[in-house]
C-alpha cells in the first residue's frame, strides 16, 4: 500500500466520529439551564455547538431571549461567576451524557485504519474538556478508534474557531506542512479552525449538529424532508468555507483520494475558491 500524500487528518469527536446527531451536549446544557430556572430550546443549545463548553455557556447567556429570561428569574444580568457556575454544573452532566452517546459512527474505525495503514497521523480536537472525554476515550478504543493525539477544550489559550487546538495537534503529531493536512468536522467552528490553520477542510452534513438527529430517527424521515435537512446543514458548512462536504465519515475515502491528488499536484487549500463540492456530487 502506497504512502499517502496527506500528513495528518484531525477529526472532531461528537457528530463526526461518535454520537450520531451530536446529542450529548444538548441534553447536558438543557438540563443545567433548566435547573437554573431558564428553559432553553434544542435549537438554542445547538446554535454555538463546537465551541468549548465554557464559551458555549457564555454564548447562550448572551442570546437576547435567554438573557431576558435570566434577568427576570435572577433579578440581574448573568455574570462571569454565573458562567463559571453553569460550566461547572455542565461538566458532570456532559460526562454522563457523552458516555451514553459514545458509540462510533459507522465507518469511522475503517476510515482511520485505512489512513493509518498509509502512514497518515490521526489527531483530534474537541469542545469537550478532558474530564468530559474520560469515559469516551476507552469506549472508542474498544470499538477501534484511538487517535494519536487528543486536544481538549481548555488545553490551549483559545478554543475553536481559533487555530490553536489544531496547531497543538499537528505539533504533537509532527505533521507539516498544514497544506498537506485535513480537518474533518460537523460544526462550522471546526471548519473555521481548519481554515485558520491552512489545512484542507471537510464538513459532515448528516451525522452532526446541523441535522441533530440520531441515525435511526434520520432514516425514518420522509425522503424529501431528510434531503432538505441534510442540504441545509451542508449549505451552512459550505458557507463556513468547507472545501468539501459529505454526509458522514463513511463517505470520506473518495474525498481524501481527491485531496491526495491535489496535494501531489502541489495545489494548496486556498488555490481554488470553489468549495463545498464532493466527488460524490458527480455520481449519477
Amino acid at each position: 500500500m502506497s504512502q499517502s500524500a496527506i500528513r495528518a487528518v484531525v477529526f472532531d469527536w461528537a457528530g463526526t466520529m461518535i454520537d450520531f446527531g451530536c446529542r450529548a451536549p444538548v441534553v447536558a446544557l438543557r438540563e443545567v439551564f433548566a435547573e437554573a430556572g431558564v428553559e432553553i430550546s434544542k435549537a438554542e443549545a445547538r446554535m454555538d455547538m463546537g465551541k468549548a463548553k465554557r464559551d458555549h455557556v457564555r454564548a447562550l447567556l448572551a442570546m437576547p431571549r435567554i438573557a431576558a429570561v435570566w434577568r427576570e428569574r435572577h433579578g440581574a444580568a448573568a455574570t462571569e461567576a454565573d458562567v463559571d457556575r453553569l460550566h461547572d454544573a455542565v461538566e458532570p452532566k456532559m460526562r454522563a451524557a457523552a458516555r451514553d452517546c459514545a458509540k462510533l459512527i459507522p465507518g469511522a474505525a475503517r476510515v482511520v485504519a485505512d489512513l493509518r495503514a498509509r502512514g497518515v497521523g490521526i489527531g483530534s480536537t474537541t469542545g469537550y474538556t478532558r474530564p468530559m472525554m474520560a469515559d469516551i476515550l476507552p469506549l472508542a478504543a474498544e470499538e477501534g478508534y484511538a487517535p494519536d493525539v487528543v486536544v481538549c477544550a481548555g488545553e490551549t489559550a483559545a478554543g475553536r474557531p481559533s487555530p490553536l487546538m489544531m496547531w497543538k495537534a499537528l505539533v504533537e503529531l509532527g505533521a507539516w506542512p498544514a497544506r498537506a493536512c485535513v480537518k474533518v468536522d460537523d460544526a462550522t467552528v471546526g471548519i473555521g479552525e481548519g481554515l485558520e490553520v491552512g489545512a484542507w477542510t471537510i464538513g459532515l452534513s448528516a451525522s452532526g449538529n446541523g441535522v441533530g438527529l440520531e441515525e435511526s430517527a434520520l432514516a425514518l424521515l420522509p425522503k424529501v424532508e431528510r434531503a432538505a435537512r441534510i442540504e441545509a446543514s451542508a449549505e451552512a458548512l459550505r458557507a463556513a468555507g468547507a472545501h468539501y462536504v459529505v454526509e458522514t465519515v463513511a463517505d470520506l475515502p473518495p474525498v481524501l483520494a481527491e485531496i491526495e491528488d491535489r496535494i501531489a499536484r502541489c495545489e494548496r487549500p486556498d488555490d481554488r475558491r470553489e468549495r463545498g463540492r464532493s466527488p460524490l456530487d458527480e455520481r449519477p
